[in-house]
C-alpha cells in the first residue's frame, strides 16, 4: 500500500494512493497513521478493510494538498555522513559507526509545501535522503531480525542550516530542526512496496540543475545495521522515523559553497518513493 495524508496542515485526514495514481479517503476507516495505528496492526487491518469498503470511499481531488504521511511520530533519528562521498565533500572523516542526531517533529511538512529559509539563516541546504518507518517498538534488536520492525519507506530532503549546525556551539538538530525542514512524503510505501530498499535511485535538482544522483546500494550502513544499532541506545516506537543520510551533491560540498535562496526551486526522488518539489520563501514574522 501507498499511504498519503491530505488536506490543510493540522487538520489531514488518511487516505491511499492506488498504483494508477489515484488517490482515495479511507477516513471511514476510523484511524490516522499515528504511533497507535501502527503498534495495533492497522497496516493488515486497513488492508482488509479497504477490500471491502474501498469502492465507496471518495476519490481525492489530485490538485488537493498533501501531508506528511505519518502523523506526528515520536522522533525522527538522522544518521550523519552514511554516504562516503558525502563525508569527503564535507572534509569529515568517514565513521566507524553510525552518527545519530535528531531533527524536532515540528519541521515536519507535506512533500509541496514552501519551505522557509529561517530568521537569521545565511546557509540553508538541501540534503535528499531515504527514510525508514518503524512499524513496531523495538529494543535490542537484533540485525538479523531488523527488517521484521520496518513498516515501510518515505522520501525525505532533511533541509540543514549549515551555520546553524556546524558554526555555532553544540549538537546538530540546532541546523536541522526549523520549521519546514522536514518535508515528507508523498507517500509512504509500506515495505512490501520496495522489494530492495538497498538498491534505489536517489536523485536531487535546484533550479532544474541535478546536483544530487546516487544509490542507496552506497550506504555505509544498511538499514538492518541502523535499525539494530539504534535500538541498542533507545526504543523505538512505531511510526519513528529514521532518515538513513544523503550522498554528496550538498551545497555545503559544493566549490566554492551554495545554498537557498528565496524563490529557489528543489525537486527530489527515489525509486517507487515518489517526488517532492518545494520552493522557498523568506522567513516573515
Amino acid at each position: 500500500m501507498k499511504l498519503i495524508r491530505y488536506g490543510n496542515p493540522d487538520f489531514e485526514k488518511p487516505g491511499i494512493q492506488l498504483p494508477d495514481g489515484t488517490r482515495i479517503d479511507v477516513s471511514a476507516f476510523g484511524q490516522d497513521f499515528d504511533e497507535k495505528f501502527f503498534a495495533g496492526d492497522g497496516l493488515r487491518n486497513l488492508s482488509s478493510w479497504f477490500e471491502k469498503h474501498g469502492a465507496t470511499c471518495p476519490v481525492i481531488s489530485q490538485e488537493t494538498r498533501l501531508g506528511s504521511p505519518i502523523c506526528r511520530p515520536s522522533k525522527i533519528i538522522c544518521i550523519g555522513l552514511n554516504y562516503s562521498d558525502h563525508a569527503t565533500e564535507s572534509n569529515m572523516q568517514l565513521p566507524t559507526e553510525p552518527i545519530i542526531f535528531f531533527k524536532s517533529t515540528t519541521a515536519i511538512c507535506g512533500p509541496h509545501d514552501k519551505v522557509i529559509i529561517p530568521k537569521g539563516s545565511e546557509k540553508t541546504d538541501w540534503e535528499v535522503e531515504l527514510a525508514v518507518v518503524i512499524g513496531k517498538k523495538a529494543s535490542y534488536v537484533e540485525e538479523s531480525e531488523a527488517m521484521d520492525f520496518v513498516a515501510g519507506y518515505l522520501l525525505h530532503n532533511d533541509i540543514s542550516e549549515r551555520a546553524f549546525q556546524l558554526e555555532r556551539q553544540g549538537q546538530w538538530v540546532k541546523g536541522k530542526s526549523a520549521d519546514t525542514f522536514a518535508p515528507l512524503g508523498p507517500f509512504l510505501a509500506t515495505s512490501d512496496e520496495i522489494p530492495d530498499p538497498h538498491n534505489l535511485d536517489v536523485w536531487l535538482k535546484v533550479n532544474g540543475e541535478l546536483l544530487q544522483s546516487s544509490n542507496t546500494r552506497n550506504l555505509v550502513f544498511n538499514i538492518p545495521h541502523l535499525v539494530s544499532y539504534i535500538s541498542q541506545f533507545m526504543t523505538l516506537l512505531p511510526g519513528d522515523v529514521i532518515s538513513t543520510g544523503t550522498p554528496a551533491g550538498v551545497g555545503l560540498g559544493l566549490k566554492p559553497p551554495r545554498y537557498l535562496a528565496s524563490g529557489d526551486v528543489m525537486e527530489l526522488g527515489i525509486d517507487g518513493l515518489g517526488v517532492q518539489q518545494q520552493q522557498t520563501t523568506g522567513f516573515k514574522a
